[in-house]
């Protein structure tokens, strides 16, 4: 029988994204949502959040402002999309576009990026999702907000 202390682990969603108005709802069939944590869900951690990306029709459903809107953070953030092909994990199987710091980005890699603290990104338009993709993003505040 498995056992664990919940004040280091978390094995179910918690919402820590507070409303950012940055961020869209996202439908079951576009992302679902998976982990989460910030000092709201255990005391003194910094914020993560965890989620699937799956195929479907980008960026069709979402409006032209992108599909996460460009914001900024007083602390690093780091995110990611890794590929969720485990014969070809660097094939992202599909495209997103990142801007940071007025600069357009366009990959197809399973990648991570780091973003300096006050640095603004966005728009992050998810361009094309042949396979799922994986997706985590964290930052060390306690709390995901801006500034």
């Amino acid at each position: 029988m498995a056992n664990w202390d919940n004040r280091y682990f978390v094995t179910e969603l918690q919402d820590v994204v507070h409303g950012a108005p940055w961020s869209p709802v996202f439908t079951d069939n576009e992302a679902r949502r998976l982990l989460s944590l910030d000092s709201d869900v255990i005391k003194g951690a910094f914020y993560m959040e965890t989620a699937w990306f799956l195929p479907g029709k980008w960026p069709d459903t979402k409006g032209p402002e992108g599909t996460i809107k460009p914001h900024s953070h007083e602390y690093d953030e780091v995110f990611a999309w890794v590929g969720g092909d485990p014969d070809d994990p660097y094939n992202l199987n599909g495209e997103i576009e990142v801007w940071i710091d007025g600069e357009q980005n366009f990959l197809d890699r399973s990648f991570i990026a780091f973003i300096p603290a006050r640095v603004v990104h966005g728009p992050i338009n998810i361009r094309r999702i042949d396979k799922p993709m994986f997706h985590f993003t964290s930052g060390m505040g306690k709390m995901y907000r801006t500034p």
